[in-house]
């Protein structure tokens, strides 16, 4: 009985993973491939949260944060201010002062770097295939 109810636990705790946080709920993500990373974002005015769907050995925020602000910016076409939380889950404080082309809607799609010069990335995205 007790091995049932750990697995029932852990089972609950799986199906959570790709739930968004509080503030973020009712709000639909745009799925973004960037950099070998994949990130559900979801923008509400001028926040925004970035979920990291796929795995990675021991990360930390520091490696998976370039990416989870470049996905934010892309998305939502405005700089990222602060950004905040983990390697899993970021959150951003977005600056819409200098709007950028934010991508069309759509499922996902899949970003490549061309361009970095002091720590800003030129991006071009296109949308995933399937």
């Amino acid at each position: 009985m007790k091995a049932l109810m750990i697995l029932l636990a852990a089972a609950v705790m799986l199906m959570a993973c790709n739930t968004p946080g509080p503030g973020f709920r009712g709000v639909e993500a745009q799925r973004i491939s960037l950099g070998g990373d994949v990130f559900d974002v979801r923008v509400d005015g001028l926040r925004a949260e970035a979920m990291r769907l796929n795995a990675r050995w021991a990360p930390r925020l520091s490696s998976a944060a370039p990416n989870g602000a470049l996905a934010i910016e892309k998305v939502s076409g405005c700089k990222v201010r602060a950004l905040d939380g983990d390697a899993a889950l970021m959150t951003a404080r977005l600056d819409c002062g200098q709007r950028l082309e934010p991508l069309p809607r759509a499922q996902s799609y899949r970003c490549d770097a061309y361009k970095i010069f002091d720590g800003i990335a030129e991006l071009e995205c296109r949308p995933a295939p399937g």
